[in-house]
């Protein structure tokens, strides 16, 4: 059968998802009958409220009598380990562009590590109907970006495709058609069909699933050779070892799900299952003469967190599972799927460090378990630092941001103090573009005071660069913090009193626990305050009168927003109900004392 393998790539927002929406239509993978509502790839929860692809999937269609291989890759760069292994399965890309928004960060990440893989490119131009989009603009810039990487002569040939995939038309020119059939055409034209090579089996494991009828699922496309059901396999492994295996079930991709088959032809996608204990990037070999594929190597992971247990007075209050040994086996359950994590154990039971790519990749987890039902706590992200040549480095990022004229002062101010470096001052209509190298200890928190200082104008994103010597001390957060002096419930009547004090995170009626972080103070330093104060009655007050009390509402922070606001004495207990910020250590006197020993070390 002719196959084409494609991957499609592109900037977070710029349409991926909506496009694979769209090929499924129009090859008629659904019944005419048959719900199915938009972002039908997204189908995690969270994928579909963040509007982001996290986990990479492959889909398969039929057009003109060629199975078409689909794998929709995500955008963000924390899952950048994603993206790479996954481009190993596809002969062709299709690189989306948003026609308005151009090349963005991400679309050079995933663009450059296609053209290492020497995949074929097909440039479609996204979203031709938005109000002042510049396609022929967008069109120069991406030729010039192909450019920079170094991309071969025929690989500066590409196809360009315009069109809008919400309006569900693609053409080589800004004409609307009636459908998509011109961009399926192009697929089918210009990406080639995957070399045949006979010899003994190669397929190397790029991506795995899970069913909890079958075990985990070995999921690779099919290089050399041909794999039949109940073939006796060799599994090379990472470390150099062999293993003996055997294929119990064999399926392909088909439509939106899978078929079993007897044999696999090579250049085909397929998942196998029977064999055990394998990893990513492994070899499933042929069992006299075994050949191992060159391992891809993982973007390796840039900062941590400390995972443990609630031992917050509410603990146990709101979840379903809260020991340690709960929390360990979902992080070494989520280790066989997601590439880029590392859990380390450390001396204490009941705490762990989690490595990731970054503080979307390791809140994206912490929002899966929360979900699931697990109670834990989790520290302030660090960055993971490394020794070379006797000296402290640190990893460092390429920061963008897309920001109107009349902030960029501002941005650039923020930025370097930080500690960020300016690379690219470019202006793009009325907006500036800007370019930073910045230690990624600069972002943590960045972002929200990125946007209230450009009234939520900045479009800021960033990618891993390389390793560079420590920077030096960069600023936290600037103002102290509010916390509750003793447990009990919030008071309206309290927190009115101490509105002048900051802002608060906390409403009326809630119930606290002393050493909880309740808001922000208005200057540095912390402040320790009581809110479960009542108003004292007398013959001439009555209780009545509270209706009076204005409170302003109180701040709401999303995950990431928290991560980057606690600082190293402070923490978030997530629990499946609330997300409440604390100090780690709650009582007062104790906060003193180790305070005290701090800076007496020092």
């Amino acid at each position: 059968m002719d196959i084409r393998n494609i991957a499609i790539i592109a900037h977070v927002d710029h349409g991926k998802t909506t496009l694979v929406d769209k090929i499924l239509h129009t090859t008629n993978v659904f019944r005419d009958n048959q719900e199915t509502g938009d972002l039908i790839m997204d189908s995690n929860d969270l994928e579909r409220e963040r509007g982001i692809t996290i986990l990479a999937k492959n889909v398969s269609v039929t057009y003109k009598g060629v199975k078409i291989n689909v794998i929709d890759t995500p955008g963000h760069a924390d899952f950048g380990g994603e993206v790479e292994r996954v481009l190993k399965m596809a002969d062709g890309v299709l690189l989306l562009v948003d026609a308005f928004e151009g090349p963005m960060p991400q679309t050079r990440f995933v663009l450059q590590k296609a053209l290492n893989l020497n995949l074929r490119p097909i440039v479609v131009i996204n979203k031709v109907d938005k109000p002042n989009c510049r396609p022929d603009e967008v069109h120069d810039s991406v030729f010039e970006l192909f450019f920079q990487l170094d991309a071969t002569e025929e690989q500066l040939n590409f196809t360009t495709i315009y069109g809008s995939s919400k309006q569900g038309w693609f053409n080589t020119s800004l004409t609307p058609t009636e459908d998509i059939t011109v961009l399926l055409d192009k697929i089918i034209e210009v990406v080639p069909a995957p070399t045949v090579v006979e010899g003994p089996v190669q397929l190397q494991i790029t991506s795995l699933d899970y069913s909890s009828f079958l075990g985990r699922i070995a999921i690779g496309k099919i290089t050399r050779g041909v794999l039949k059901e109940g073939q006796p396999i060799m599994l090379c492994k990472i470390d150099g070892t062999m293993q003996r295996s055997r294929v119990k079930e064999l399926y392909v991709f088909v439509d939106m799900g899978k078929k079993r088959v007897t044999e696999v032809q090579c250049g085909d996608i397929c998942a196998v299952v029977g064999v055990e204990g394998f990893q990513i990037g492994e070899t499933i070999a042929d069992i006299d003469n075994p050949e191992a594929v060159t391992i891809i190597p993982i973007d390796e992971p840039t900062m941590n967190m400390q995972f443990s247990i609630n031992n917050s007075p509410f603990f146990g209050k709101e979840g379903k599972f809260v020991t340690s040994r709960h929390i360990r086996d979902r992080l070494m359950k989520e280790l066989e799927k997601n590439l880029a994590l590392r859990v380390q154990e450390t001396d204490d039971a009941d705490k762990f460090l989690v490595f990731g790519r970054g503080i979307l990749h390791l809140s994206v987890l912490v929002e899966t378990m929360r979900r699931e039902g697990y109670e834990l706590t989790v520290g302030q992200p660090q960055v993971i630092t490394k020794e070379v040549n006797g000296k402290k480095n640190e990893p460092y990022e390429v920061l963008v941001v897309d920001v109107p004229a009349e902030f960029s002062g501002k941005v650039i101010d923020l930025v370097t103090q930080k500690k960020g470096e300016m690379l690219i001052m470019e202006t793009k209509g009325e907006m500036q573009h800007l370019e930073f190298d910045i230690p990624s200890r600069g972002l943590i928190g960045l972002r929200s005071q990125m946007l209230t200082n450009t009234q939520g104008e900045a479009v800021m994103a960033h990618r891993f660069a390389e390793y560079k010597p420590w920077k030096g001390f960069i600023p936290g957060r600037s103002n102290g913090v509010l916390i509750a002096k003793a447990a009990g419930k919030a008071t309206g009547y309290s927190i009115d009193k101490l509105q002048d004090r900051g802002s608060f995170f906390i409403d009326p009626g809630q119930e606290l626990y002393e050493g909880q972080i309740i808001g922000e103070h208005i200057k540095p330093g912390d402040l320790v305050v009581n809110v479960a104060e009542t108003k004292k009655l007398t013959n001439m007050r009555s209780s009545g009168t509270d209706d009076s009390v204005r409170i302003t509402p109180k701040i709401l922070m999303t995950l990431e927003e928290c991560m980057e606001y606690i600082q190293q004495d402070e923490c978030i207990e997530i629990t499946p109900l609330n997300m409440r910020l604390r100090k780690i250590q709650l009582g007062e006197e104790e906060r003193k004392k180790s305070s005290k020993m701090m800076k007496s070390e020092a």
